[in-house]
Protein backbone atom coordinates (compact mmCIF):
# COMPACT_ATOMS: atom_id res chain seq x y z
CA UNK A 1 0.00 0.00 0.00
CA UNK A 2 0.99 3.57 -0.72
CA UNK A 3 2.14 6.44 1.95
CA UNK A 4 -0.86 8.61 0.41
CA UNK A 5 -3.31 5.28 0.85
CA UNK A 6 -2.28 4.70 4.26
CA UNK A 7 -2.88 8.57 5.18
CA UNK A 8 -6.83 7.75 4.06
CA UNK A 9 -7.50 4.91 6.11
CA UNK A 10 -9.39 5.68 9.28
CA UNK A 11 -11.01 2.43 11.71
CA UNK A 12 -13.71 4.37 12.34
CA UNK A 13 -15.27 8.05 12.33
CA UNK A 14 -14.26 10.10 15.38
CA UNK A 15 -17.16 11.58 17.84
CA UNK A 16 -17.74 15.60 19.00
CA UNK A 17 -17.83 14.70 22.88
CA UNK A 18 -18.25 18.53 23.49
CA UNK A 19 -18.72 22.13 22.33
CA UNK A 20 -17.71 24.96 23.75
CA UNK A 21 -17.57 28.63 22.86
CA UNK A 22 -16.48 32.06 25.04
CA UNK A 23 -18.30 35.43 23.81
CA UNK A 24 -15.46 37.98 25.01
CA UNK A 25 -11.75 37.32 26.04
CA UNK A 26 -10.89 36.54 29.44
CA UNK A 27 -14.45 35.19 30.16
CA UNK A 28 -15.00 31.26 31.27
CA UNK A 29 -16.04 29.24 28.27
CA UNK A 30 -19.68 28.33 27.93
CA UNK A 31 -21.11 24.94 26.88
CA UNK A 32 -23.58 24.01 24.52
CA UNK A 33 -25.20 20.81 23.06
CA UNK A 34 -24.78 22.43 19.06
CA UNK A 35 -23.54 25.72 17.98
CA UNK A 36 -23.78 26.94 14.37
CA UNK A 37 -20.28 27.04 12.20
CA UNK A 38 -20.39 30.22 9.45
CA UNK A 39 -18.70 29.67 6.69
CA UNK A 40 -15.44 31.80 6.56
CA UNK A 41 -16.30 33.15 9.97
CA UNK A 42 -15.98 30.61 12.55
CA UNK A 43 -18.87 29.38 15.58
CA UNK A 44 -21.69 31.54 16.56
CA UNK A 45 -21.20 33.18 19.39
CA UNK A 46 -17.68 32.54 19.59
CA UNK A 47 -14.89 35.33 20.39
CA UNK A 48 -12.75 34.02 17.68
CA UNK A 49 -15.43 34.49 14.81
CA UNK A 50 -13.54 36.41 12.36
CA UNK A 51 -13.83 36.52 8.82
CA UNK A 52 -10.94 34.68 6.23
CA UNK A 53 -8.92 33.80 9.36
CA UNK A 54 -7.36 30.39 10.31
CA UNK A 55 -8.14 30.08 13.57
CA UNK A 56 -12.14 30.17 13.50
CA UNK A 57 -12.55 26.84 15.37
CA UNK A 58 -10.09 24.94 18.12
CA UNK A 59 -10.14 21.11 18.74
CA UNK A 60 -8.83 19.51 21.24
CA UNK A 61 -9.09 15.18 21.62
CA UNK A 62 -9.99 13.56 24.52
CA UNK A 63 -7.27 11.27 24.32
CA UNK A 64 -4.89 14.55 24.46
CA UNK A 65 -6.92 15.45 27.66
CA UNK A 66 -5.81 12.08 29.71
CA UNK A 67 -2.23 12.67 28.51
CA UNK A 68 -2.32 16.11 29.91
CA UNK A 69 -3.76 15.81 33.19
CA UNK A 70 -1.15 12.15 33.40
CA UNK A 71 1.95 14.78 33.42
CA UNK A 72 -0.05 17.19 35.96
CA UNK A 73 -0.70 14.14 38.33
CA UNK A 74 -4.43 14.18 38.08
CA UNK A 75 -6.90 11.64 37.09
CA UNK A 76 -8.55 13.93 34.55
CA UNK A 77 -8.71 17.55 33.72
CA UNK A 78 -11.92 19.98 33.26
CA UNK A 79 -11.74 20.72 28.96
CA UNK A 80 -12.47 24.41 29.89
CA UNK A 81 -9.16 24.64 30.97
CA UNK A 82 -7.81 23.91 27.44
CA UNK A 83 -10.13 26.91 25.99
CA UNK A 84 -10.58 25.12 23.15
CA UNK A 85 -14.10 24.83 21.04
CA UNK A 86 -14.78 20.93 20.21
CA UNK A 87 -13.68 17.93 22.11
CA UNK A 88 -13.43 15.16 19.39
CA UNK A 89 -12.52 11.29 20.43
CA UNK A 90 -11.56 8.50 18.70
CA UNK A 91 -10.15 10.12 15.55
CA UNK A 92 -6.16 11.38 15.53
CA UNK A 93 -6.76 14.86 14.74
CA UNK A 94 -3.12 15.38 13.30
CA UNK A 95 -4.23 12.89 10.76
CA UNK A 96 -6.29 15.74 9.64
CA UNK A 97 -3.42 18.11 8.28
CA UNK A 98 -4.14 19.05 4.92
CA UNK A 99 -7.57 17.84 4.68
CA UNK A 100 -11.45 18.99 5.24
CA UNK A 101 -13.40 17.14 7.38
CA UNK A 102 -17.52 16.88 7.86
CA UNK A 103 -18.40 17.79 11.54
CA UNK A 104 -22.52 17.15 11.03
CA UNK A 105 -23.85 19.57 8.50
CA UNK A 106 -20.07 21.50 8.69
CA UNK A 107 -17.03 20.98 6.55
CA UNK A 108 -13.91 22.21 8.07
CA UNK A 109 -10.57 22.57 6.68
CA UNK A 110 -7.46 21.98 9.04
CA UNK A 111 -4.79 25.13 9.14
CA UNK A 112 -2.38 24.20 11.86
CA UNK A 113 -1.63 22.76 15.22
CA UNK A 114 -2.82 24.90 18.15
CA UNK A 115 -0.13 25.39 20.65
CA UNK A 116 -0.63 25.89 23.84
CA UNK A 117 -0.40 30.04 26.04
CA UNK A 118 1.08 30.94 28.64
CA UNK A 119 -2.49 30.98 29.99
CA UNK A 120 -2.47 27.08 30.09
CA UNK A 121 -0.11 27.92 33.03
CA UNK A 122 -2.72 29.91 34.62
CA UNK A 123 -5.42 27.26 33.59
CA UNK A 124 -3.77 24.38 34.68
CA UNK A 125 -0.90 25.37 37.05
CA UNK A 126 2.37 24.51 37.50
CA UNK A 127 3.73 22.91 34.53
CA UNK A 128 0.51 23.15 32.15
CA UNK A 129 2.35 24.92 29.08
CA UNK A 130 4.72 22.08 29.07
CA UNK A 131 2.17 19.52 29.80
CA UNK A 132 0.19 20.76 26.73
CA UNK A 133 2.88 20.68 24.76
CA UNK A 134 2.19 18.63 21.72
CA UNK A 135 -1.07 18.03 22.85
CA UNK A 136 -2.97 21.54 22.26
CA UNK A 137 -5.24 20.15 19.21
CA UNK A 138 -5.41 21.91 16.27
CA UNK A 139 -7.47 25.20 14.58
CA UNK A 140 -9.64 24.85 11.62
CA UNK A 141 -11.31 27.35 9.47
CA UNK A 142 -15.12 26.61 8.20
CA UNK A 143 -15.69 25.93 4.52
CA UNK A 144 -19.21 25.30 4.69
CA UNK A 145 -21.49 26.26 7.74
CA UNK A 146 -23.74 23.98 9.45
CA UNK A 147 -24.65 23.04 12.43
CA UNK A 148 -22.64 20.92 14.78
CA UNK A 149 -24.46 18.72 17.43
CA UNK A 150 -22.45 16.55 20.70
CA UNK A 151 -22.00 12.96 18.97
CA UNK A 152 -21.50 14.20 15.58
CA UNK A 153 -19.19 11.96 13.65
CA UNK A 154 -16.05 13.07 12.64
CA UNK A 155 -15.10 12.45 8.91
CA UNK A 156 -12.48 13.25 6.78
CA UNK A 157 -13.24 14.09 3.72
Amino acid sequence: MEFKQLQEQYAKPGKVKTISFRPKRLEPVRFTREILAIKDKGLEGDRYKNSGGDRQVTLIQVEDLKAIASYLGREEIDPALTRRNIVSEGINLLSLKGKRFKIGEAVLEYTGDCHPCSRMEESLGHGGYNAMRGHGGITAKVIEGGVIREGDDINPI
